[in-house]
């Protein structure tokens, strides 16, 4: 992948994701990181977005949106996914 970043495996990462998110501002009970991929050079997590019955996003769903984000911005410049 990129020599100015390490492989991480997808346990690894997942762990430390849940780590930061605990620390970030928006953080709330029920936050979590459960999947991680690799797009490019950029790390994208997944986890619960909080949708309504309708599949249409909440006040949650843009705290999620922008811890997630903080995410890929923290840990894309340091790591990326081992194969």
């Amino acid at each position: 992948m990129n020599a100015k970043t390490s492989a991480l495996s997808r346990e690894e990462l997942l762990k430390e994701a849940n780590a930061l998110i605990r620390e970030h501002d928006d953080y709330f009970a029920g936050i979590e990181a459960s999947d991680v991929e690799q797009n490019g050079e950029l790390l994208v997590f997944r986890g619960n977005y909080f949708l309504d019955e309708n599949g249409l996003p909440t006040a949650k769903s843009t705290a999620v949106f922008n811890v997630f984000k903080a995410l890929t911005v923290a840990l894309s410049e340091k790591y990326h996914l081992a194969d």
